[in-house]
C-alpha cells in the first residue's frame, strides 16, 4: 500500500506529458513521453505548418481546410525564397498545351461554398499535434521511395527498404534525362492495416532527389482508408508529404486542395472506372517542376516546386505503379487486391503514360521500359500497348499482398 501513491502519480504525469502512439507490430496504442524541448520542437513545426487562415472552408465532405495567404505558405520558409517573384497568378503553359479559361472556377464544386478559398489564398490541410507524433513515431520507415532504392543494399542506410514493395514499370538505366512525366491513374481503394499505406503513383528520381505523386490510401497520414491525393517531395536530405514543409510544394489554386478524398472509385469487374490524370513537368524557361492533376479535362495546374531546390535539374529515372508499406506486418493490398490478368474491367491499369525528353519533346512511345516487382509473391505488374483503344502504355498492375 506504500507503494500506490506514487504509482498514481508517476500514471498520471504519464497521462498529462504523455501521448499516444501507434505500435507498428500490433496496431495497439502505447503511450511515450516527451521531453519539455521535444514538444517546443514540435509546436514550432505546428506554426510553421499551420499558417494564419484568412477563413476556414469545408468540403462537401465536411473536411476543414484553411484558407492561406498565398505568400505565407511553409515553402515561401525556405531561404532560397528570400527574393522570390513568385505569384498566385503563375501558370505553366507550353505549346502542346492550352488551359481552358473554365478551370479558374472548375472545382468550386468541391467545396460547401461552391467556390473554394478567396483569391489569392490557397486551401491547406490543418495539421495537429497527434498528426505529427504519428507520422514521426515510424521515423523514416514510412516514407515513400522509389524502386531503385531498394536493388542496391546499403547498410549505412537508415531506411529499411524490405517495408516497401513495389509494382512498377520503370525506365532502363540507360543514360536518358527526363523533363517531366504524366499518366492516367484508375482510382481503387486497396485494403490496409492502420499503420500502412498502399499508393498508386508517378515518380521522378532527380539524383537523390525525387518527387512523387498520384493518389494513398494512408491512415497514419490521412486517419481514414479512403484513396487520397498526395504529392511527396524529398530534396536536399529533407522530405515531407503535400505542404508539410518548407521544401514542400508551392500551391497555386484557390479552389482545389492536396489530401482530398478520390470519390466515387472504380469497382473491379464493374463499370465505369474512375480516373484521375496526373504530371509532373519541368517547365523549360526557370526550371520549375509543376503538378498537374485533372479528370475528364486537360489536367490544371496545382502547383510547382522551385528548381533550385533540387540537386540536379533533370530526372534521371522515372516510374509508373503501386507502392506499399507494411509496417513490419503481412503486407497490404495493392490496386483491386487482385494480380493482374491484362482486362481493364478487372485489373488496376496506368494508361496514357508519357515523357517530357531532354530536349522537351513529348514521347507517348516510352519504348525502354522494363517491369519491376521486387516479390511476386504479393504484387505483378505487366506492362504492355493498346493499339485498339489508343490508350498506348497501359500498366496493369496490383496484388493481394500478405507476404
Amino acid at each position: 500500500m506504500e507503494v500506490r501513491g506514487p504509482v498514481i502519480w508517476m500514471f498520471l504525469m504519464c497521462c498529462i506529458f504523455g501521448h499516444l502512439i501507434v505500435s507498428h507490430k500490433n496496431d495497439l496504442v502505447e503511450a511515450k513521453s516527451f521531453s519539455k524541448s521535444e514538444d517546443l520542437e514540435i509546436e514550432k513545426r505546428l506554426q510553421t505548418i499551420n499558417k494564419p487562415a484568412v477563413k476556414i472552408i469545408k468540403t462537401i465532405d465536411g473536411e476543414i481546410y484553411g484558407c492561406v495567404d498565398f505568400f505565407k505558405q511553409p515553402a515561401f520558409d525556405h531561404p532560397s525564397m528570400k527574393n522570390h517573384t513568385y505569384h498566385y497568378k503563375m501558370r505553366l503553359i507550353w505549346k502542346e498545351m492550352r488551359e481552358r479559361e473554365t478551370n479558374n472556377t472548375a472545382f468550386g464544386y468541391l467545396w460547401e461554398n461552391g467556390v473554394g478559398c478567396p483569391i489569392g489564398t490557397v486551401p491547406m490541410q490543418r495539421v495537429t499535434k497527434d498528426d505529427l507524433l504519428r507520422l514521426d513515431s515510424f521515423g523514416d520507415n514510412h516514407k515513400p521511395c522509389g524502386s531503385w532504392n531498394t536493388t542496391t543494399y546499403d547498410p549505412n542506410n537508415v531506411v529499411h527498404y524490405n517495408q516497401h514493395r513495389f509494382a512498377v514499370a520503370r525506365t532502363k538505366n540507360i543514360g536518358r534525362r527526363f523533363n517531366g512525366a504524366t499518366m492516367e491513374l484508375c482510382i481503387t481503394a486497396p485494403k490496409v492495416k492502420p499503420t500502412q499505406f498502399s499508393a498508386s503513383r508517378l515518380h521522378i528520381q532527380m539524383g537523390r532527389d525525387f518527387l512523387q505523386a498520384g493518389l494513398t490510401v494512408n491512415p497514419v497520414l490521412y486517419k481514414d482508408k479512403q484513396p487520397r491525393t498526395f504529392v511527396y517531395t524529398d530534396s536536399n536530405g529533407n522530405s515531407c508529404y503535400n505542404t508539410n514543409c518548407n521544401v514542400g510544394i508551392v500551391l497555386i489554386r484557390h479552389d482545389i486542395a492536396l489530401g482530398m478524398s478520390l470519390v466515387p472509385v472504380s469497382t473491379r469487374g464493374d463499370w465505369p472506372k474512375y480516373y484521375t490524370k496526373i504530371g509532373l513537368v519541368k517547365e523549360r524557361k526557370n526550371g520549375n517542376w509543376w503538378l498537374q492533376m485533372g479528370g475528364n479535362y486537360e489536367p490544371v495546374n496545382i502547383g510547382f516546386w522551385p528548381g533550385h531546390r533540387f540537386q540536379q535539374s533533370y530526372g534521371n529515372y522515372v516510374e509508373w505503379g503501386g507502392e506499399v508499406y507494411r509496417a513490419s506486418l503481412p503486407s497490404p493490398q495493392m490496386g483491386y487486391g487482385y494480380f493482374p490478368i491484362q482486362d481493364k474491367n478487372y485489373d488496376a491499369y496506368i494508361q496514357h503514360i508519357s515523357i517530357r525528353d531532354r530536349y522537351y519533346n513529348i514521347d507517348r512511345n516510352v519504348d525502354y521500359l522494363e517491369d519491376y516487382s521486387d516479390d511476386n509473391r504479393g504484387y505483378q505488374v505487366i506492362d504492355t500497348r493498346d493499339p485498339i483503344h489508343r490508350a498506348g502504355h497501359i500498366i496493369f498492375y496490383g496484388g493481394p499482398g500478405n507476404i
